[in-house]
């Protein structure tokens, strides 16, 4: 297929079909792309999504590597569980290390982007003819500062001239709306909102990206999802573990920056959205702004704050830290829909368990003749990590027509076995080569975004509101719940769901 032809086919078929695919990863040489995008571009491959007689992987760092020492260094992040039996699976990532290869380069110097766009172009040469259309996903596993000035050398020097080129940039897209208006408007300078993809990775969990569907393809929930049936919706993000070293990027970003402005409101636009016009990603990123331009200012009375107790022990933290590695923020929405209805956004550190989840709770039974509250109320609970699931938490009879709380249980991993349920990387960056938007932030989004959290979080970073402190393992400052409570979350007392297990 020449260029062309390739031209005259809709844009949609031309991300997928035809032409070399040169996937270059800026930071080649750090944790995030050894750990995360490196292991997902893998995995691709070795699902048989990428084309493999029509693609190579260009590392770009400064560290000073060869070719093989960058693939020795991803080697044992590589792991190829679930490949066809047929295939070994050493022959395996060493077929795919052998489409890697490393370029050492300064980020501010036009030098090495030049000498990678000449990489580039001999690959695709070799790969695909001087005439055959090409494509280049360019991934930034950098830190946001050097954004800009990366991003105008791939415009000045390895823009794609036969084909499209993309570039997909990690959070955090700023630290606040001046920051965040300030980068997009660099960025838009050089790239049109289609070649831009802002990935959260939120967005490609499995429970996340059913929640559509879950909602709009299930007629029992279309009627019952509105502030007539619904008391509050919680969205919980929680780790059981600290910064343990790593505190440096979290002491200048927070909890709040880091875990609710982004990945929490993500979910929450998805929970509260109207149903869209059609599938389209644009449709879709029209509804989420809709919910997003809806919520009200935050109020002080519906933050809590707090900092684990040994934070200030990591040496990588500042002795006099005042930063939050817990909050709880209530927001609330005013439309027809979810008026009075609180969303609860919880995230910490250092707390008693790992999870992450939805709990959408349902408001007590009017008539209550078998006296069920003592049981607790109705919940759907969306578990996105780990072992994700759905559960109903239902009432059912116990001995003497007295009632007990039980579960009706979807556990991803028994229900769907023989299924490899995709990571969240490597859903996202298979959306990119598509040209599908749908699970990445459009700019007008993520203005909206911090015109929310920003007045918020200029206040913490003065001093205006409590910082508290909690207990390492705790489940967090006793003023988060009592927070959730007044807010009319009620828990079911002694109830601890158990995945279910086909023993």
């Amino acid at each position: 297929m020449d260029c062309k032809t390739y031209a005259r086919l809709p844009s949609a078929v031309r991300s997928v079909q035809g032409g070399c695919l040169s996937i270059v990863i800026l930071g080649a040489s750090g944790d995030l792309a050894k750990k995360k995008t490196f292991p997902a571009v893998f995995n691709l491959f070795r699902q048989g999504f990428l084309p493999e007689h029509q693609l190579q992987f260009f590392g770009y760092a400064r560290s000073r590597l060869s070719d093989q020492e960058l693939r020795d260094r991803l080697r044992g992040y590589l792991k190829a569980g679930g490949t066809d039996p047929s295939k070994d699976a050493a022959t395996v990532i060493n077929h795919f290390l052998s489409l890697v290869t490393y370029t050492s380069g300064a980020y501010d110097t036009e030098e090495g982007f030049i000498k990678l766009n000449e990489i580039i172009s001999f690959h695709e040469v070799a790969k695909g003819g001087k005439e055959g259309p090409t494509r280049r996903l360019f991934y930034l596993a950098l830190p946001p500062s050097v954004y800009p000035v990366v991003c105008k050398l791939i415009r000045q020097h390895c823009m794609n001239q036969r084909g499209w080129t993309r570039v997909v940039v990690e959070k955090p897209f700023g630290k606040d709306l001046a920051s965040a208006e300030a980068l997009s408007n660099q960025l838009g300078e050089l790239f049109t909102e289609d070649q831009l993809y802002r990935i959260d990775h939120y967005l490609g969990k499995e429970i996340v990206q059913n929640l559509l569907v879950m909602r709009f393809a299930n007629r029992i929930f279309v009627p019952i999802w509105n502030r007539d049936n619904i008391a509050n919706i919680q969205i919980v993000f929680k780790e059981d573990f600290g910064t343990e070293g790593r505190g440096g990027y979290f002491d200048e970003y927070g909890i709040v920056r880091d875990i609710i402005q982004n990945h929490l409101l993500q979910v929450l636009c998805l929970v509260a959205m109207e149903k869209p016009v059609t599938l389209t990603p644009e449709h879709i990123r029209d509804e989420k702004v809709k919910v997003l331009k809806a919520i009200e200012s935050i109020k002080d009375k519906d933050v809590v704050l707090g900092q684990y107790d040994t934070y200030k022990d990591d040496p990588t933290v500042a002795p006099n830290s005042t930063t939050p590695t817990f909050a709880t923020v209530v927001l609330r929405i005013n439309n027809e829909r979810w008026d009075g209805v609180p969303f609860i956004l919880k995230a910490g550190k250092a707390l008693d368990s790992r999870k992450a989840e939805i709990r959408v709770q349902f408001k007590d039974t009017p008539g209550d003749i078998f006296k069920c509250k003592k049981q607790g109320r109705n919940e759907l609970v969306m578990r996105l990590q780990p072992s994700e699931a759905m559960y109903m938490k239902v009432t059912q009879p116990g001995l003497e027509m007295s009632a007990t709380q039980s579960e009706l249980d979807l556990s991803y991993h028994q229900r769907y076995q023989d299924i490899v349920i995709p990571e969240a990387y490597e859903r996202l960056i298979l959306d990119t080569i598509r040209g599908d938007q749908q699970h990445f932030v459009r700019r007008d989004e993520l203005k909206v975004a911090w015109q929310i959290f920003t007045p918020l979080l200029h206040r913490i970073e003065e001093g205006k509101l409590p910082l508290i402190n909690y207990k390492y393992g705790s489940r967090g400052p006793l003023e988060a719940d009592e927070l959730t409570e007044r807010e009319g979350y009620v828990r079911t007392s002694g109830y601890i769901w158990i995945p279910s297990s086909l023993k």
